[in-house]
C-alpha cells in the first residue's frame, strides 16, 4: 500500500503566531516527523489540516 504523499508545496514559511507553515498548514514536528508517520498518522493529519483550513475560512 502507497503512503500518503506529502501535503508540501514548497511554501516553507512558519506562520509565528499561529506555529503553522504558511504553504501546508503543519505544524514543525508534523513536518519533521512525516517521514515516520505511519499511513494512519499521516491521514489524521491531513484531516487535521482540512479542519485547520476552514478555521480561516
Amino acid at each position: 500500500m502507497a503512503k500518503t504523499s506529502s501535503p508540501c508545496n514548497g511554501i516553507c514559511i512558519m506562520d509565528e503566531d499561529t506555529g503553522l507553515c504558511v504553504g501546508c498548514l503543519r505544524t514543525s514536528d508534523e513536518i519533521a516527523n512525516w517521514e515516520e508517520y505511519s499511513d494512519e498518522q499521516r491521514t489524521e493529519v491531513m484531516r487535521e489540516i482540512t479542519r485547520r483550513e476552514a478555521e480561516q475560512d
